[in-house]
């Protein structure tokens, strides 16, 4: 079973074939829906014809930019994502040879698996460990220590991304996300 997380299953194919989709997939995931923002590598390589790292890092900005930017957007604020794409892309080439994968693949403890995630731009602690855990409950990458690193996304339930397998399971995300959202205004937060 591929992935069902875009909700699209073109985009969800993209997100099977191309290790650097599911990332450029993870870094748009904020201050957007999560199913538009895994819909973001499968954008560009329609736009673009490539989701090599090498060839992103090396676009020109702004018409990058431009091509983020069309209609339907790769995310609420495109142009500064297009920038923060390229970023990461040229991350990845510069740090894993341009195999995205290998940011996971290589990793030994789950410690390590952390650290080279809140490296790229974008992923904070929280992102970090909502993606340690999706790799491991999604693709099966379980390094030594894991669990700790993911934290309480670890656990059963559906409380991100990681926990998206289908329709149903989206929603239940999203529910989730709602009730914390509520009980946090409710304690003033």
């Amino acid at each position: 079973m591929g992935f069902q997380i875009a909700g699209e299953p073109a985009a969800d194919r993209v997100l099977d074939e191309y290790p650097f989709a599911l990332v450029v997939g993870m870094m748009l995931d904020q201050q957007y829906p999560m199913e538009h923002a895994f819909r973001g590598g499968w954008k560009v390589l329609d736009r673009f014809g490539t989701l090599d790292p090498a060839a992103i890092a090396a676009a020109d900005p702004e018409e990058f930019a431009e091509l983020c930017s069309r209609p339907p957007a790769i995310h609420r604020y495109p142009r500064s994502m297009a920038a923060r794409l390229q970023e990461l892309a040229a991350l990845v080439e510069s740090h894993y040879g341009g195999d995205a994968s290998r940011l996971w693949r290589e990793a030994t403890t789950g410690s390590e698996l952390r650290a080279r995630v809140q490296q790229l731009p974008g992923f904070g602690a929280q992102k970090a460990q909502i993606f340690v855990a999706l790799l491991a409950k999604q693709l099966g990458v379980r390094p030594d220590g894991w669990e700790a690193v993911a934290g309480d996304y670890a656990l059963d339930g559906y409380r991100s991304v990681a926990d998206v397998v289908d329709a149903t399971s989206l929603q239940r995300v999203r529910d989730h996300k709602q009730q914390a959202k509520a009980a946090a205004k409710a304690r003033g937060a």
